[in-house]
């Protein structure tokens, strides 16, 4: 067993081991402590051989236990068995897409992804998973007679599915999806960024692995950025393992323990952010000034029936608006007060963002017309503030 240091090593070779290595202090900390080593050192061969065989720890990119904390609170928020963090909300979906093709029988040939799918994903889809064969075909995921379609016509291996999809935040039936998919096949995966398990938890009505941008609600309060993947099965959750250690897309320690703390108080902010969302949300909607406002939990959203059967009585903390013609956007956005422009959401402030110059930028004007996104679109992730002083800057926003 390594000492902390020997006296008679020179001066210079006591301060690099000095304080390292001491015996574990008596008593337990409440809280998960940030493993920030990179490597893990062993008493005997055969316990190094244990670890590198993955019953243990050896070196950072193959696990470590603050990270494995976040993954374990991840995998109870959306009713899993494991998880594996990443470090971001692409890289979840990139590995989950990953594997799901190699569950599937080891070859990813065709993904089935929504016709409104996220700019940053569309742009995956295209840039990278398409240019090395892998056929992306769309589809309206609302449209279960066109998916049934779709899937009778292909073999497809991964249906990729957003509940509450970004910006205008149409709601699927998860469970119809699921059913549909699997008689077919194809695996599910589900970007359950902006419902959040509070709302939905996908796993529970059939999925087979749940991503999510934990950047966001997750996490909640703007400071990290990091992505997860959940799944329910051991065959999942090793292809996952092995493509976030080969590919080395890996959540640093610190982050996962900034994400493991907002965790916590992840039930108690969706759920303000949620009652605020559709107490804003109509308000919105009988100002003269804002043409159309999409949210589920309103009767004008093409999905509100679906919402009401699906998502348990809330609608998510997120919604979009579409500025009257008269309303000049530069002039809208400059008098904000105290809502913040931003091109993220999920966090305790109240935010706007303009898709089509932030999050469906990579989209030409023609596809962003063809999915419903106009330059006067405003996106809205609703913070913790009180409603009244939510309401009171948009009011003064719009004049």
């Amino acid at each position: 067993m390594p000492s902390e240091f020997d006296p008679m090593w020179e001066y210079s070779t006591q301060l690099v081991h000095a304080g390292e290595r001491l015996v574990h202090p008596p008593g337990r900390p409440t809280t998960t402590p940030l493993y920030s080593s990179s490597t893990y050192y062993h008493d005997s061969l055969d316990a190094f051989n244990d670890a590198l065989a993955g019953h243990g720890y050896a070196y950072g990119r193959n696990g470590n236990p603050t990270n494995v904390a976040f993954e374990r609170a991840a995998a109870i928020a959306e009713a899993g068995t494991a998880a594996v963090s990443t470090g971001s909300g692409m890289a979840a979906i990139y590995t989950a897409l990953l594997a799901a093709g190699r569950v599937h029988g080891g070859a990813l040939r065709t993904i089935v992804a929504p016709r409104d799918v996220y700019g940053a994903t569309t742009v995956m889809l295209r840039d990278f998973f398409a240019p090395n064969g892998i056929q992306i075909l769309t589809c309206d995921m609302t449209d279960l007679d066109a998916l049934d379609a779709l899937l009778a016509a292909h073999t497809v291996d991964v249906v990729y599915v957003e509940q509450l999809s970004n910006p205008l935040f149409r709601v699927v039936d998860m469970h119809a999806i699921c059913s549909r998919a699997h008689a077919h096949g194809a695996r599910i995966v589900v970007d359950n960024t902006i419902a959040t398990p509070i709302v939905q938890k996908p796993l529970i009505l059939g999925a087979d692995f749940v991503c999510h941008s934990a950047t966001k609600y997750f996490a909640g309060h703007g400071d990290v950025s990091g992505g997860i993947v959940v799944v329910r099965d051991d065959a999942a959750a090793a292809a996952l393992a092995h493509n976030n250690a080969t590919l080395g897309m890996v959540l640093g320690p610190y982050e996962a323990q900034q994400i493991l703390r907002g965790i916590k108080t992840m039930p108690l902010r969706v759920e303000r952010q949620n009652a605020s969302a559709t107490t804003v949300a109509q308000w919105l909607a009988t100002h003269p000034n804002v043409a159309r406002v999409h949210y589920p939990g309103l009767p004008t959203h093409p999905d509100h029936a679906t919402a009401l059967r699906t998502l348990g009585g809330r609608f998510g903390a997120m919604f979009a608006f579409e500025l009257a013609p008269s309303v000049v956007l530069e002039q809208f956005v400059e008098r904000l007060r105290m809502i913040l422009m931003v091109s993220t959401l999920g966090d305790i402030y109240t935010m706007v963002s303009i898709p089509a110059l932030a999050s469906h930028r990579g989209l030409t004007p023609d596809e962003r017309a063809a999915r419903g996104i106009s330059d006067q679109l405003i996106r809205v992730s609703i913070g913790i503030e009180a409603v009244d002083d939510i309401i009171a800057d948009f009011a003064h926003a719009l004049g």
